[in-house]
């Protein structure tokens, strides 16, 4: 099953009937994920309408993680309705769930180990030295938590980018957290780790728009040091990222010139670059929209297909079955609103995702 969320929609498809449903409406959904251990346990987080759960695919939502207005004020919810980003981990806590992630804004990070009833605060982010520069810059009195992830190999390694200012790590499960490292990114959108490469990780950054170069940042010890291989490279601010789930050496990233071709709808202008190994980065377009009026495409890999990748823009949902070389339109009902609409969440849920 591939979910995906344009301005105000989550959209459900069924890749092997090829139906397609809204079954969230009237939301900005900005985060999705689901549980590893149960594929039907989704969690999505929304721009201004808090943290929603569902047992049954999609089927159903409920809110969780609310604050009530009562007193005393309430230790176990998520402070904010702004949920920029979630994971599950494969960790499993004394009561029978996944631990489930939560990043907001203002940048904060909350975990739950009873399947999103009650949620917890890991405040030592706050007491970090990076925290005075964190600011994201449309709104620059905020930040927030753009990404995390559990490291597949290791579920007590937490990784977080915050936008803008840091990018942290807790090799403990929380317990204890490490700022930002000599070199490393400070605008991270998204990154990725990979089972097949333990330590590894992958990061699409905003680095590259104030210095050539830095766009793609990568590390091999769980973040402890970083470097920058952008050869071919043209366009330099990259926001999406995926790695193919057979091979670890393959990414991909969805790249512009600056923010406002990457991200505003007038103005749209994004690529897709391919990588393999130690070879440079190669445009990919064939399939795909022309760069001009395509806004940055949201991408994804197949958990369990190999070579298989998916991307959402603003002219559809693409999918490629050669590791990203070349694309076709799933061609399902794409709505006008959507071509100046800004493609938010892309996830293919294992359970009945099928190759047609």
């Amino acid at each position: 099953m591939i979910y995906f969320s344009m301005d105000d929609e989550l959209v459900r498809l069924d890749e092997e009937s090829g139906r397609s449903e809204v079954i969230l409406k009237g939301l900005q959904v900005v985060s999705f994920a689901s549980d590893p251990s149960d594929t039907k346990r989704l969690y999505c987080g929304t721009y201004g309408h808090g943290l929603w759960r569902s047992v049954d695919a999609g089927d159903n939502w409920e809110p969780v993680g609310v604050p009530h207005v009562r007193m005393p004020v309430q230790d176990d919810v998520i402070h904010s309705p702004h949920i920029l980003s979630l994971t599950v981990s494969a960790k499993q806590s004394e009561k029978g769930y996944s631990f489930v992630y939560a990043g907001t804004e203002p940048s904060a990070i909350y975990y739950s180990d009873d399947g999103g009833d009650t949620w917890h605060e890991y405040k030592d982010i706050q007491t970090l030295p990076s925290k005075p520069i964190w600011s994201y810059p449309p709104r620059p009195h905020t930040s927030h938590v753009r990404w995390l992830e559990t490291s597949p190999n290791d579920p007590e390694q937490l990784f977080v980018a915050i936008e803008f200012g840091a990018f942290l790590r807790s090799l403990d499960g929380g317990n204890h957290w490490e700022d930002r490292k000599f070199n490393g990114p400070v605008d991270t959108h998204t990154f990725a780790l990979h089972e097949k490469a333990p330590g590894r990780i992958y990061a699409a950054t905003g680095d590259g728009f104030f210095q050539a170069g830095r766009g793609y940042a990568e590390s091999t010890d769980a973040g402890a040091t970083w470097k920058h291989p952008n050869e071919g490279l043209r366009n330099h601010y990259l926001y999406t990222l995926a790695v193919d789930s057979g091979n670890p050496d393959i990414v991909l990233v969805g790249a512009a010139d600056a923010p406002w071709y990457a991200h505003v709808p007038s103005r749209a202008n994004s690529t897709i670059y391919r990588k393999e190994g130690e070879a440079p980065w190669e445009e990919v377009t064939a399939g795909l929209p022309r760069p001009e009026g395509m806004l940055i495409s949201t991408l994804t890999a197949h958990p369990d297909q190999a070579g298989v990748f998916y991307a959402l823009n603003n002219h559809g949902l693409f999918r490629s079955d050669d590791t990203g070389r070349t694309w076709r339109n799933m061609d399902i009902p794409w709505k006008e609103t959507y071509q100046t609409e800004h493609p938010n969440v892309l996830v293919c849920v294992p359970w009945s995702c099928k190759n047609k």
